[in-house]
């Protein structure tokens, strides 16, 4: 099972790379998307996925009596599943807006602050 998640990961990881480096900007959303969750999958792995017991401890006890599951990474990919969708939502509107604003979607025709002809800067000083 590890290793069937360590291929996944890989595979997000690497998808989310080649994605991010594409010349489109909602290719480059689905590739921080894709990344994102890779890298919550990772943590998720690394915490050890177990068929243990909630960690849940029993009233009049001090610790748990056998072993629980690890409650951390868990904790962990939930507020990184959070605040991924809400930078997803905010790329998303900013992508929109540039679109609407910019008729462009790659980002070589999104060239304003970089006009074509304009003059190089120097290479030495």
């Amino acid at each position: 099972m590890d290793y069937i998640l360590a291929a996944l990961v890989g595979l997000f990881i690497a998808l989310g790379i080649y994605l991010l480096l594409s010349r489109s900007v909602i290719r480059m959303l689905i590739g921080m998307t894709i990344f994102g969750n890779g890298v919550n999958l990772l943590i998720f792995t690394a915490g050890r996925v177990t068929r243990e017991i909630a960690p849940i401890i029993p009233p009049g006890l001090d610790a748990p009596e056998g072993p629980i599951a690890n409650p951390l990474p868990q904790a962990l990919i939930l507020t990184a599943i959070v605040i991924g969708f809400s930078m997803f939502s905010f790329l998303l509107v900013l992508a929109f807006r540039a679109y609407q604003s910019l008729d462009a979607d790659n980002t070589d025709n999104m060239r304003l602050a970089e006009p074509e002809r304009a003059p190089q800067p120097p290479l030495s000083y």
